[in-house]
C-alpha cells in the first residue's frame, strides 16, 4: 500500500510500515459496521481473515467462517469483493475469447488487495519474517500467486482467470489466464526454481491456441521456445499484463 511505502521511505523502520497495515485493517473491520443492514459483521471480519490465507487455492465457503451458512458466508465475501477489499478469480476454460464466457461460478479462488495486507492478516510473526532469507517461499508460495495476481491487476487486467482441469481425479492446475493481446496467456507463479510444470506443459498441449506459457519466478530470464515457454522474473508481472 502508498501509505506503507511512504512510511518505511520516510523513517527506514519495517516496523512502521507493519503498524500502518494494522491500522489499515482495523480501519475495514471498523466499517463492517455500516453492512449491519446487509451482512453479519463477525461474519465478514472472518471471511476477510480466511481469504487471506486461502490465497492460491480454491475457495469453499463453509471454509471461510465456522457458525455461519453458506448463503451468509457467501454475501460477506461478495461485499468484500464490491468493495474491492478481495478478487474473486474463476476458474474457466483457455479454449477461446473472451475468458469469462466459460467462467465457473462454483469454482474459484480469490486475491486480497494487497500483499501486505495478506501477509498482516495471516499473522505471521514479525521477528519470523525478518528471519526468512526468502520471503516468497512463505505459505507455499501463496505470497508469490498473490504478488503476481496483484500487479496483473495494476497493469490493467480487470478480470483475473485460472485454470483447473475438468477430467475426473485430475488435480492439473495453472495459476492464472490473461489475453491482454487478443491471445490467451497461460500464467505459472513459482515461489522459488521452476518446477516440473506439468499443469502448463499439460494446458498447452491440450490447448494449442495459447500460443505460449509464462513462468513467473525468482529465477532468472529464459525462453525455451520448443517448449513454449518463457521465464520472468517475478517483478516483471506488471510488464507482462499491460494491456496492448
Amino acid at each position: 500500500m502508498p501509505e506503507c511505502v511512504d512510511t518505511f521511505i520516510q523513517t527506514g523502520k519495517i516496523r512502521d510500515a507493519l503498524e500502518v497495515q494494522a491500522d489499515l485493517v482495523n480501519a475495514f473491520r471498523q466499517d463492517f459496521s455500516k453492512y449491519a443492514p446487509y451482512s453479519d459483521a463477525r461474519c465478514l471480519n472472518a471471511v476477510l481473515t480466511s481469504t487471506a490465507k486461502h490465497v492460491g487455492r480454491q475457495i469453499k465457503y463453509s471454509e471461510l467462517a465456522e457458525g455461519f451458512t453458506n448463503p451468509t458466508i457467501k454475501k460477506a465475501f461478495d461485499l468484500l469483493g464490491l468493495a474491492q477489499v478481495i478478487r474473486k478469480v474463476p476458474a474457466t476454460s483457455p479454449a477461446g475469447l473472451p475468458l469469462g464466457a466459460a467462467a465457473s461460478e462454483r469454482k474459484f479462488k480469490a486475491l486480497m488487495l494487497d500483499v501486505g495486507l495478506m501477509q498482516h492478516l495471516c499473522g505471521m510473526p514479525v521477528q519470523v519474517e525478518f528471519a526468512k532469507t526468502d520471503l516468497l517461499s512463505i505459505y507455499q508460495g501463496a505470497l508469490a500467486e498473490q504478488f503476481v495476481g496483484q500487479e496483473l491487476v495494476a497493469a490493467g487486467q480487470s478480470e483475473l482467470y485460472y485454470w483447473a482441469r475438468e477430467a475426473r481425479s485430475s488435480n492439473a492446475e495453472v495459476d492464472y489466464l490473461i489475453a491482454p493481446d487478443g491471445k490467451i496467456h497461460p500464467i505459472e507463479v513459482k515461489s522459488g526454481a521452476s518446477g516440473k510444470l506439468k499443469s502448463l506443459h499439460l494446458l498447452l498441449q491440450e490447448y494449442p491456441n495459447c500460443p505460449a506459457g509464462y513462468v513467473f519466478s525468482s529465477a532468472h530470464y529464459a525462453e525455451l521456445p520448443e517448449q513454449k515457454l518463457f521465464f520472468l522474473p517475478l517483478y516483471y508481472a506488471f510488464q507482462k499484463g499491460r494491456l496492448d
